[in-house]
């Protein structure tokens, strides 16, 4: 591409991906300077609690963390099997679809998690929320339902950690300005692959040297 067809495109109308690029570089950098390591390895521990005593860890979120919650799922339950430890039991509750569908219809989005914990919850399981905005009213009815049950949470937060913030047990919170979805969400699935890298690198002597993903 000559220089000329590069001016073009970082100026023309104003309109300039280059510098959005830059921008959003910048806040991400911020973002990821601000992880709380020691939430981090505290989760980790909650986590590793479940796993061994055999515990369901349960996964929820909407739209983007939806996605996020569904990838954390599959490295849980795949990926950590390199470390020669017990199996993880996660389950992600934003999958099913006719079952959430079924439950939203009938009985309201807000219970769209609650209705799946109902049937499978127990105490000492772990419940992790993913939300940008942390005021999502399903997640937390749950979050509710939760602590009533004796189920542990995690937050995996953003903004300004919402009404999840004081009801989850470890609030893993990356604060931003209120509405920057994207770099929150790339963020929170950052947090996730450190969370899962800390699980697979916990390894037993002799256990399986590794893993495809």
């Amino acid at each position: 591409m000559d220089e000329t067809m590069t001016h073009a495109i970082e100026t023309s109308d104003g309109f300039s991906p280059r510098r959005i690029a830059d921008d959003y570089l910048a806040e991400f950098r911020d973002l990821l300077d601000r992880i709380d390591l020691d939430g981090i390895a505290r989760a980790v521990e909650r986590l590793r609690g479940a796993r061994d005593r055999g515990a369901t860890i349960f996964i929820a979120g909407n739209g983007g963390s939806a996605a996020t919650a569904a990838h954390l799922v599959n490295d849980l339950g795949k990926a950590t099997k390199g470390s020669g430890r017990p199996p993880m039991r996660a389950l992600c509750l934003s999958d099913n679809v006719s079952w959430l569908t079924a439950l939203a219809n009938d009985e309201g989005y807000e219970r769209v998690f609650t209705g799946q914990l109902e049937n499978f919850a127990r105490p000492g399981d772990v419940l992790i929320l993913i939300s940008a905005s942390g005021n999502s009213p399903n997640l937390l009815h749950v979050a509710g339902y939760a602590r009533e049950h004796g189920v542990e949470t995690i937050g995996i937060l953003g903004f300004d950690g919402g009404a999840l913030r004081n009801m989850v047990d470890e609030a893993l919170w990356l604060e931003s300005g209120i509405g920057s979805y994207g770099p929150v969400e790339t963020g929170h699935a950052v947090m996730c692959d450190i969370l899962t890298t800390c699980l697979i690198r916990d390894t037993v002597a002799d256990g399986p040297s590794g893993h495809t993903r």
